[in-house]
């Protein structure tokens, strides 16, 4: 994940990244709240209104404010960094989406950093669950990559005979001549 590091292509926006597809756009009235806290116990927060993507991959926020400003430029997250996700509805304002974020190191974000998304022109309800079913894809698949990745390597062994593995693993052949003994419980032979 990082923190104003989005590659962007001269329309301002996000370059995907290899095999990567847009799954949802939010493409005005996006607003994120980040609050990043630092070593002394406080916390730095930075604010940005703006277009979101949503990906296979990342949740990619940028901002619509002049290149150049020291505020949020642009956030890019991996669905896997979401470390959760919560749909608020407050009493007297705005339902708004927060999350907890697995920073990367270099990324620009510390532990313990949170967003916050909220959609002017959107349903949130919508969004949220959309962002929900692609960050479960997302936490499958890296889990069945480590799972590929601790596989055992198949060897085989030279001194290993196939034919009498065959032999001494196959069930003994039936004698019965009557097929109703091998049907299923419950099948009537007519």
């Amino acid at each position: 994940m990082a923190l104003n590091w989005t590659m962007l292509d001269e329309s301002k926006q996000p370059v995907p990244l290899r095999d990567e597809h847009t799954v949802l756009t939010v493409d005005k009235g996006a607003e994120i709240t980040l609050n990043i806290p630092d070593v002394t116990g406080s916390h730095k927060r930075m604010k940005g209104s703006g277009r979101i993507w949503l990906t296979e991959q990342r949740l990619i926020f940028v901002s619509s404010s002049t290149p150049g400003d020291p505020t949020l430029e642009s956030l890019s997250i991996p669905l896997a960094s979401l470390l959760s996700t919560s749909f608020v509805q407050p009493t007297f304002s705005a339902n708004y989406l927060a999350i907890d974020i697995k920073p990367s190191p270099g990324g620009g974000l510390s532990e313990g950093t949170k967003a916050e998304i909220r959609l002017k022109d959107q349903a949130m309800f919508g969004f949220v669950s959309t962002l929900d079913k692609m960050r479960e894809r997302a936490l499958y698949m890296k889990r069945e990559s480590a799972m590929e990745d601790q596989l055992p390597e198949y060897t085989s062994s030279s001194t290993f005979s196939s034919s009498s593995a065959t032999r001494s693993t196959l069930p003994a052949a039936s004698t019965s001549t009557n097929p109703s003994s091998e049907a299923p419980p419950g099948y009537d032979m007519a």
